[in-house]
């Protein structure tokens, strides 16, 4: 999968250049394309905000740079994804809609808003990742290419997947690992008795008590 991810803040982005996204880009699995969106101003002092008509706080990004940044990665078979406190609330199954793409464009908002007449010119899915305000687009980015990333052949393990929380529609059980007991605190002993059976028994009881206590709406 290729992504652009068209920003004023290209700086922001190294967190991608790390950890287990890197290793999917070293193996050829992901393919980053970092575009600083001022390249594409026409003003002198590469500008790319103006006042809003009508008057308003703040500042709006112009649509001039935006339609330019866009036109110079876009291909007929891109999806084009804006990061938004107005879009559809983000989710797993999203992420794994999203996952299917083979070129995914991110256009990362900031000050106060962008141009709506981008909106116009392009087919682009507005996501929000919560019901809070951000500065920028940069963040939810981010976040929206960690969370697919897992879905795609080779980036993690399917059993990763599979037992997970959301996965099926219940938040992830209590994990231990060595040493046995810490602090007076021990594992639970189903957890070492190699009943397989036993183990995914107790392991549903402590996912639905999780989910009961945290997210009972998933229930």
């Amino acid at each position: 999968m290729k992504i652009d991810i068209l920003t004023l803040f290209p700086e922001m982005f190294s967190p991608i250049q790390s950890s287990i996204l890197k290793r999917a880009t070293d193996n050829g699995i992901l393919e980053f394309n970092i575009v600083n969106i001022r390249d594409f101003s026409l003003d002198k002092h590469k500008k790319c905000d103006d006042y809003p008509f009508g008057g308003g706080a703040g500042m709006l990004m112009s649509v001039q740079p935006l339609y330019d940044a866009i036109q110079s990665v876009k291909k007929e078979n891109s999806k084009l994804i804006f990061p938004s406190p107005r879009g559809k609330v983000f989710n797993q199954k999203i992420a794994k809609d999203l996952s299917k793409f083979d070129h995914l464009i991110f256009v990362c908002g900031h000050y106060e808003g962008v141009d709506e007449r981008i909106f116009e010119l392009f087919k682009i899915e507005e996501i929000s990742i919560g019901d809070y305000i951000l500065t920028g687009g940069e963040l939810p980015t981010m976040v929206i290419i960690d969370t697919l990333s897992r879905f795609i052949d080779g980036v993690i393990s399917s059993e990763s997947l599979e037992n997970e929380s959301f996965s099926n529609g219940l938040l992830e059980y209590p994990q231990y690992t060595r040493p046995a007991e810490f602090m007076g605190l021990k594992v639970p002993e189903v957890l070492l008795s190699g009943n397989h059976k036993d183990i995914e028994n107790w392991r549903r009881e402590e996912s639905l008590k999780i989910t009961k206590k945290n997210r009972v709406d998933l229930l």
